[in-house]
């Protein structure tokens, strides 16, 4: 019951912001993408608050048949500060995520007045694709105890790659998502973007509005294979997992319009990023030999390099800009 009441809570929400606070295809201010943003970390954090009375009142059966079970309030407050720290976690990888993005609807040259609607359907992929990928890694875990020390193997892995497989830029067209999508739909560049689908002398085509959607929900499976294994080393709790990533990737439209712009300001973030996946990479092997890093501790590591991270770009900025 408590999965269906979250879908349709997930659901409505959705339904609220493309049919009625963004119905019309128009260009996002950064004003309005920054009101929107604290309007979604708002109310995943008022989530957080119902997880731990959830869990403490073992509501629709938290706490008892659903997660890890909790008996007393400290427990509790141990499920809603795994929660934050995945939800945390998920928000902070999916910064890569919108620089991708960014470049994707360069390259199909994607007007800013239809990207909101791009992003809107490319949620609720990541909601369906997501899901399966977290029940699916979540139980080959459970039945395979040693899946946990490859999946930890696999984030140092690109934590090492993401800071020193260069700084070249993303090449969407080389890109493999872009070349498989060529060759098996027929797609016309020139149909207007508000549309999906384009009948031109009898053949149906795609537009460049649907092929940059499908590059995108490509592009976040890719992604995902870091982020969902990441979360997977703060709790096994299937709930939280699910829970904090979706709440998470929520509010990732409107974070995009605020920060698509200026990611290149950042230029140490990138870096934060990869000592947070070799972190929690790190974590899951410790794990699996009963070594285990404390949730707060999980934490007060992310949010370091997050602040590290900022603090040491805006230093080389300023740098910068007295050289200048």
């Amino acid at each position: 019951m408590i999965w269906i009441i979250f879908i349709a809570f997930i659901l409505v929400l959705l339904l609220l912001d493309l049919g009625v606070f963004h119905k019309g295809n128009h260009v996002i201010s950064t004003k309005e993408a920054t009101i929107w943003t604290f309007i979604w970390i708002a109310l995943s954090m008022c989530f957080n608050v119902l997880i731990y009375f959830g869990y403490k009142y073992h509501w629709f059966g938290l706490g008892e048949t659903i997660g890890h079970v909790v008996t007393t309030e400290a427990q509790a407050r141990g499920v809603a500060l795994d929660f934050f720290t995945g939800y945390l976690l998920e928000k902070s990888l999916s910064v890569d995520n919108i620089f991708v993005i960014a470049l994707i609807f360069t390259y199909f040259k994607i007007q800013t007045r239809y990207q909101h609607r791009i992003l809107f359907w490319g949620i609720i992929g990541a909601l369906v694709f997501r899901s399966l990928m977290i029940v699916a890694g979540v139980a080959l875990i459970e039945k395979f105890s040693w899946m946990i020390i490859l999946l930890g193997l696999f984030l140092l892995y690109s934590g090492y790659k993401m800071i020193f497989g260069g700084e070249e830029e993303e090449n969407i067209e080389e890109s493999f998502a872009v070349r498989m999508l060529k060759k098996v739909v027929s797609v016309n560049m020139d149909a207007p973007q508000q549309l999906m689908f384009y009948r031109k002398e009898g053949k149906l085509f795609i537009t460049a509005s649907l092929l940059a959607l499908m590059v995108v929900e490509i592009t976040d499976l890719l992604f995902a294979l870091d982020s969902i294994p990441a979360i997977i080393s703060i709790t096994n709790d299937e709930f939280i997992v699910f829970t904090s990533n979706i709440m998470a990737i929520l509010g990732l439209r409107s974070l995009y319009f605020v920060l698509a712009s200026s990611l290149a300001d950042f230029k140490y973030l990138k870096t934060s990023l990869a000592v947070i996946l070799a972190f929690v990479g790190l974590k899951m092997i410790l794990h699996f030999f009963h070594l285990d890093i404390p949730t707060p501790v999980s934490l007060g590591f992310i949010v370091l390099a997050l602040t590290a991270g900022v603090y040491f770009s805006v230093v080389h900025n300023k740098k910068e800009a007295s050289k200048n």
